[in-house]
């Protein structure tokens, strides 16, 4: 057997399931799990297994590129695993705040029709990752996925002034500069927060107008060959 054939022996026979970074994934919502089921009495609790959720993401990243297994299955656990925390979170919120329920409401929809539809015409568009983005698809977007800490600076606290108000509904925490924590916390992050749907909003309608072009280019092709 040739090296060429031993390689390609070995590659049928990888579990992509068992990958380093899908058995993160894995962890991530084992803990999300855990989360939700303590999120409606056991605050302290939901905050320490949540975060963990959370911050397990910049390992399962690092680990798909230290041991080449980036896979799509990991893409998609990934961020489904954000998707639904998330959403969960915010189902938890509107029960706390059942006035500003149409706000987490439209929050949740914003964070979930512009993730699935950006990552849908990603796949349409023959790219690997929703994180390909070029400057001519959006200048904003391209910075916002291609800069790592930029990406890690608006989801930190974008879930920084969520999990900051469900604290808030039980304690305000030591206090800091004068403010409870957890309420300073949510000043802070709330513009960042706001700042992120804005970018949500934006992916939206960029993946409608790239859609739209593949629309137009698949019939600009059929008419050509119907001419033909």
């Amino acid at each position: 057997m040739n090296e060429q054939q031993k390689t390609q022996k070995n590659f049928k026979e990888e579990n992509i399931f068992l990958f380093v970074p899908n058995l993160i994934g894995y962890a991530r919502i084992i803990l999300a799990l855990a989360s939700f089921y303590t999120m409606p009495n056991r605050p302290i609790t939901t905050l320490v297994l949540y975060f963990l959720s959370a911050f397990l993401d910049v390992f399962d990243g690092y680990a798909a590129r230290r041991f080449n297994q980036s896979t799509r299955f990991g893409a998609m656990l990934d961020q489904l695993t954000d998707r639904c925390g998330t959403m969960c979170l915010l189902f938890v919120l509107g029960t706390l705040y059942p006035a500003y329920l149409f706000w987490l409401q439209l929050s949740a929809v914003i964070d979930i029709a512009s993730h699935w539809m950006h990552l849908q015409v990603s796949l349409m568009c023959g790219r690997t990752s929703h994180k390909m983005i070029s400057l001519e698809d959006n200048p904003i977007l391209y910075l916002y996925y291609n800069s790592r800490p930029m990406l890690f600076f608006m989801c930190f606290f974008n879930e920084l002034f969520y999990v900051s108000l469900y604290m808030l509904y039980f304690f305000e925490g030591p206090t800091v500069l004068g403010f409870g924590l957890f309420h300073l916390a949510t000043y802070v992050s709330m513009p960042i927060a706001g700042l992120k749907a804005l970018i949500s909003i934006l992916q939206l309608i960029t993946a409608c107008y790239n859609c739209q072009q593949l629309d137009l280019d698949e019939r600009r092709h059929y008419q050509m060959r119907k001419t033909n």
